[in-house]
């Protein structure tokens, strides 16, 4: 009861509006989850706006103003956003940090998945792997929202979560950090008990509807499959991640 209780304030996307008001939130370093613009905006003010956008490279939408009087009834200039409840981190500090404790990496790639209660149940099961942080797309990928946390119970509070421009940039980093990729798909004949997860690793889930995207299977180490007998022959993204997940812990327990 007391950790939740602890959570409880927390579990809202706090709501800004107004240009000034969204300025003063970035320049003070707070992490915008979303960011609605209304189309066609222009001014000197906003013409400030969108300088700090491009140079904190937060992400936006233009929407109609009409998506923007649903959202508050309030005198919003054009312009609302939502401050995530976490704060994000950068995946290039915490690998080093994971070998100088002395520990193996395990990282965990979602790519497109952007259902926010496949996300919280993602979360929370990397939790409890053991998983070091959760790597997503600034663009394509499901919010931190109250949904998402309530989904992961905390998880997300305690999983670091990274976002990036370019998921095959963060590949080729973890690559180069000595780190094998595994991407769990079905354009393969392996099975996701081929490779050794007690070696440091990242594995990357896709989309349900799409998949992992071309360019990160091609360059990955290992594709790999979940085995199925069923005739339905399809899991949930949580559940396969849940899956490809204890099998390296259980690699790394038998270690």
């Amino acid at each position: 009861m007391e950790r939740k209780f602890q959570h409880q304030e927390k579990e809202v996307n706090q709501m800004i509006f107004g240009i000034r008001a969204v300025i003063e939130a970035i320049r003070s370093g707070k992490d915008i989850e979303s960011l609605f613009l209304q189309r066609g905006l222009n001014g000197g003010l906003f013409s400030e706006l969108k300088t700090l956008l491009r140079e904190f490279d937060i992400p936006s939408q233009q929407v109609p103003i009409e998506k923007l009087n649903r959202i508050t009834a309030k005198n919003h200039q054009g312009v609302v956003a939502f401050i995530s409840p976490i704060t994000y981190q950068k995946i290039e500090d915490i690998i080093p940090m994971v070998f100088e404790k002395g520990e193996t990496p395990l990282i965990l790639i979602l790519d497109g998945v952007t259902d926010v209660r496949n996300f919280g149940a993602i979360a929370r099961t990397a939790e409890c792997c053991g998983v070091h942080a959760i790597v997503v797309p600034k663009k394509g990928s499901a919010q931190v929202n109250p949904d998402a946390v309530k989904t992961s119970a905390g998880a997300l509070y305690k999983v670091p979560i990274c976002r990036h421009d370019s998921l095959l940039q963060v590949m080729r980093f973890l690559k180069d950090s000595g780190l094998q990729i595994v991407s769990c798909t079905e354009k393969t004949d392996d099975l996701i008990y081929k490779p050794d997860y007690s070696a440091p690793t990242a594995i990357i889930m896709g989309a349900e509807d799409e998949g992992i995207t071309f360019d990160l299977i091609r360059n990955s180490d290992y594709l790999t499959k979940i085995p199925m007998a069923g005739e339905i022959a399809s899991l949930n993204v949580s559940v396969s991640a849940g899956v490809i997940l204890y099998e390296a812990v259980r690699q790394r327990i038998s270690v």
